[in-house]
């Protein structure tokens, strides 16, 4: 019953922005800690940032600087705004969820393809 649909990845240009939606549902949103997450092909899946349900956000050494993550918990949507994008930010872009303890698992979109090319 639980669902993150994620939306927004797409080919842009070096030093260009864009913007990564995560739309929950089944969890009461508040309650989550919400991750994005990104695999390149050949590695490992890697935490970018979170928002935590306390209000706290973290980044990735990589993106600091460049990349805002954002809620929006009337909406149960979550946001990364990417800036100044580049090529080794291409990869696989992931939204997750996690109310642990109040669940017994954490929870994953699809995916999302973001390609930083010229």
């Amino acid at each position: 019953q639980v669902q993150l649909v994620e939306s927004g990845g797409g080919l842009v240009q070096p030093g260009g922005s864009l913007r990564l939606s995560c739309a929950a549902s089944g969890i009461i949103f508040r309650n989550a800690d919400m991750g994005w997450y990104r695999q390149a092909p050949g590695q490992q899946r890697e935490l970018v940032a979170v928002s935590s349900r306390a209000g706290s956000t973290n980044y990735v050494d990589a993106v600091k600087g460049r990349f805002t993550i954002s809620r929006d918990n009337a909406k149960n949507t979550v946001y990364l705004q990417m800036n100044s994008l580049k090529p080794e930010d291409t990869a696989v872009y992931y939204c997750n969820a996690d109310l642990r303890p109040l669940t017994a698992r954490d929870f994953w979109g699809q995916g999302t393809q973001v390609t930083v090319s010229s």
